[in-house]
């Protein structure tokens, strides 16, 4: 399996609702699991075993604990709140906006993909910061459903 290969099963994997997924096919053996971070790279059984992990990241958040409607993360990736450095924010608090509007930009794998309201709301806080590494299912937004 070469590496355009194993980055669409992240990919896939990235998107899917499955927590964990173990491949086995001959000699070769790739694992992927959310809950922990970490990725298993792929393990040649004829060669020496040797694995690389991302390190898991623990969400910390200072922010205080919102009740109500939230906007998720659909992936795990690195939340951008532009779609430049130089452009203002797709949304701010106290914005409305509609579905399918643009929220957000989540970066997975070196691929930028928009986030989009899925219903009209007005958005009461953003939870994250520019630049933040965001998990599957972390709240993004505390928003209020019009």
């Amino acid at each position: 399996m070469d590496m355009k290969q194993i980055k669409a099963l992240i990919h896939e994997f990235d998107e899917s609702g499955l927590s964990s997924m173990k491949i086995k096919k001959e000699d070769f053996s790739i694992e992927f699991e959310k809950a922990t971070g970490l990725v298993a790279a792929p393990v040649m059984q004829s060669t020496p075993v040797a694995t690389v992990a991302a390190p898991a990241t623990e969400a910390v958040s200072s922010a205080p604990a919102h009740t109500g409607d939230m906007i998720l993360s659909p992936m795990v990736g690195t939340y951008y709140a532009s779609p430049s450095p130089d452009s203002p924010a797709f949304v701010k608090v106290g914005d409305t906006v509609k579905k399918g509007q643009p929220l957000a930009i989540l970066e997975a794998m070196k691929i930028m993909n928009e986030l989009e309201a899925e219903f009209d709301c007005k958005i009461i806080d953003v939870l994250v910061t520019d630049g933040q590494a965001v998990e599957f299912d972390m709240p993004l937004f505390a928003v209020e459903k019009i």
